[in-house]
């Protein structure tokens, strides 16, 4: 993704756009492209930035690895959230700016995979492949408030 808004010369205009306020909301590849910090990018590896975020890439490891757990997400009601990670993300380091909507615990540390910052939303899993659109009307009623 990286290579391609660079590729396209779409960098610099949609990172002046998510300085502006432009809301975003990135899934998987994109909370890593909208991190301003990748913890084992590659050396040329650029990011959109916006969240005050250090992500690492494929966290939970490789496509094999893939997996599917239940969140509770105060944020979007009382029912659990399936989160389906596939060689996703987590945050690693986050700003007090950040408001973390959930994590997962591995090796007895808690890893965010949803967070929100403005007007920028992201998370580590895919929420688009369960066809529950709870993340996406959050989002989209976080639009008319002007922050998530």
């Amino acid at each position: 993704m990286d290579k391609l808004v660079r590729a396209f010369d779409l960098r610099d205009p949609l990172v002046e756009a998510i300085s502006r306020g432009l809301p975003v909301y990135g899934s998987c590849a994109g909370m890593i492209m909208l991190a301003d910090r990748i913890a084992d990018g590659t050396s040329d590896q650029q990011t959109l930035g916006g969240l005050n975020i250090t992500v690492r890439r494929n966290a939970f490891g490789r496509q094999v690895d893939s997996y599917e757990e239940d969140l509770h997400i105060r944020q979007l009601g009382p029912e659990p959230v399936r989160a389906v990670f596939i060689r996703a993300p987590w945050v690693e380091d986050w700003g007090s700016e950040v408001e973390v909507l959930a994590s997962v615990t591995r090796a007895d540390r808690e890893h965010p995979v949803a967070v929100r910052q403005g007007t920028l939303l992201a998370t580590s899993f895919h929420p688009e492949v369960t066809g529950d659109h709870r993340f996406h009307q959050f989002f989209v009623a976080g639009l008319t408030r002007g922050r998530l």
